[in-house]
């Protein structure tokens, strides 16, 4: 028989997607401390929100480097693989920050091993799993699994900041690592790597249209009928599985009952990821897409998620208040990227990328004004407002990268994921030593507000995608680009 998945009427795809949802979750656990650590290491070690920043900023920038390198060893040697070492990794890093009492050490442990980790993990990861398993609802899903990382905040932003007020930072930072570490069984137990392995197709994908049959032909005298098996074996239920992505390779016909792999690639995942860079960085729509999601980094990750909860401290906000209110963003922020994958379905991705950056800066440039010692109603609408915003802008993205790249999306996304975190990484100290020498944070604010819009003119100048023949493209015609994508 054929293999459904989980159980009958459940496609083993959704399975796939909700652990890597879990997985997210749980990796995004130290995601959530920085910005609620910074005052309590301050205190204990005398080290300035530069010094801290620039730990904070090595963990974004290998966050983002890591992740096209990530993507094509995933090709290489399977999610499963992948994301159980990231998930070691996250925990071994988390952990002995407990043992640490250098500046060097916390640089160690948050920035290089939890961003080698965290970055095996990055939306990399959710454009491999989407590609590979969806083609109904792949915005959609897009969107959901990218709210695993603002979900992970929403469920350990206020204990990690509880934490420390009540326990100190090291109990904080040994919740984090328990998620990590638990999430590893599931991985390993349900994760899988192709619908082939479960004997499907991915979600939504067509059946294929049935060949005609082969008119009859004569058995020869030299050749009688009965010397065939094949002819005399009974017929048994047969199962076309894609040999390779190229629409000219015949199918390949495989029992059920011993599903095909998609085989290795051969290429080095190290030469695959530097290929698809080279190809990619030959176009102009690379740039722009890069571009705009290097300020989005900086304006989420870098400066909101790092320097927030410090600010409105500043301001005489107790931690845990601040701490709840960027938790109260990961509840938005599910919701928004939900209905921006929705969206990307629906609605020319350019244009939703340009409407989501021109708002945030909106938004940031009003943000000054609205820091006091409590959570005034102007603040919380602001919450509300950047919440929906805070990480929309990835499923237009991944789709951008899927239209005008092909089958390297994935690896492509991966290295403008890198620009992300090469932003956030750039905002993440520049705010802090703006802090140390300004007594304040406004010029930071005020500078990502004005590149937000900025980031609004480069997505609108990526260039469209139109399919035409039978070529290499996502619905099996040619790529055709339009205007000034490349």
């Amino acid at each position: 028989m054929r293999r459904n998945g989980a159980r009958p009427g459940l496609h083993w795809a959704w399975v796939v997607a909700a652990v890597t949802f879990v997985a997210l979750v749980g990796a995004a656990g130290f995601r959530a401390t920085p910005g609620a650590l910074i005052d309590p290491l301050q205190r204990e070690f005398g080290w300035t929100r530069g010094t801290i920043s620039l730990a904070v900023s090595v963990n974004l920038l290998l966050y983002g480097l890591t992740a096209p390198f990530a993507a094509a060893l995933m090709e290489r040697f399977g999610i499963r693989r992948i994301v159980a070492s990231a998930l070691m990794l996250v925990t071994l890093g988390s952990g002995l920050t407990v043992f640490m009492t250098t500046g060097w050490q916390l640089v160690l442990l948050w920035g290089v091993l939890v961003g080698l980790g965290t970055g095996s993990m990055a939306l990399a990861l959710v454009a491999t799993v989407t590609g590979r398993w969806f083609v109904r609802h792949r915005g959609l899903v897009t969107g959901v699994l990218t709210a695993g990382g603002a979900t992970g905040q929403l469920v350990f932003l206020p204990a990690v900041a509880a934490l420390s007020e009540s326990h100190g930072w090291r109990a904080a930072s040994l919740v984090t690592a328990g998620a990590a570490l638990a999430v590893v069984p599931l991985v390993l137990l349900m994760l899988r790597e192709h619908p082939a392995d479960v004997g499907l197709r991915p979600y939504g994908e067509p059946e294929p249209a049935a060949e005609a049959p082969a008119p009859a032909v004569p058995a020869s005298p030299e050749a009688p009928a009965s010397a065939s098996p094949a002819a005399s074996a009974p017929a048994s239920p047969e199962v076309l599985v894609p040999a390779s992505p190229s629409p000219e390779a015949p199918a390949a016909v495989v029992s059920p009952e011993v599903p095909a792999r998609v085989p290795a690639q051969p290429a080095g995942a190290a030469r695959r990821a530097l290929g698809a860079l080279a190809d990619a960085a030959r176009t102009r729509t690379f740039w722009f897409l890069a571009g705009g999601f290097a300020i989005c980094g900086a304006t989420t990750n870098g400066l909101v998620g790092t320097h927030f909860i410090p600010a409105a401290h500043d301001h005489g906000m107790p931690v845990t208040a601040a701490a709840g209110l960027l938790a109260l963003v990961g509840i938005f922020d599910i919701a928004g990227t939900v209905l921006s994958g929705w969206l990307t379905d629906r609605v020319d991705s350019r244009i939703l990328l340009a409407v989501y950056y021109a708002l945030r800066g909106a938004s940031l440039l009003v943000l000054p004004q609205l820091f006091a010692a409590s959570a005034h109603p102007s603040m919380l609408v602001f919450i509300i407002f950047y919440g929906l915003d805070w990480v929309a802008t990835v499923p237009p993205t991944v789709a951008l990268c899927r239209q005008h790249f092909g089958a390297a999306g994935p690896v492509v996304f991966g290295w403008v994921f890198a620009s992300h975190q090469i932003g956030a990484a750039f905002a993440a100290t520049a705010a802090g030593l703006v802090r140390d020498h300004l007594g304040d944070y406004a010029l930071a604010w005020y500078g990502a507000g004005a590149l937000s819009v900025s980031a609004a003119v480069l997505s609108i100048l990526v260039g469209r995608v139109r399919a035409r023949g039978s070529g290499t493209g996502e619905n099996g015609g040619r790529l055709v680009l339009e205007g000034a994508g490349r």
